[in-house]
């Protein structure tokens, strides 16, 4: 029990030419590739809207000092 070798990749991919014939392959890999770019430019966007600490600290507002009118 290992990997693959050649020959259990070209059963597979006869039995996928088989079952979903020609036309619906380069489809399918297109509609797949084009997930896994969104979802790969999603997960980047994720981690730049994260604040860190340090910008947490600079962002947040500092208390200004109340100054009652006088009387």
């Amino acid at each position: 029990m290992g990997a693959l070798s050649p020959a259990h990749w070209a059963v597979i991919a006869v039995v996928l030419l088989v079952l979903f014939g020609s036309k619906k392959l380069p489809e399918a890999a297109r509609g797949l590739g084009r997930s896994l770019r969104i979802l790969k430019t999603e997960v980047a966007e994720l981690h730049t809207d994260e604040p860190t600490p340090a910008d947490h600290a600079l962002t947040s507002p500092t208390p200004k000092a109340v100054n009652s009118p006088p009387l």
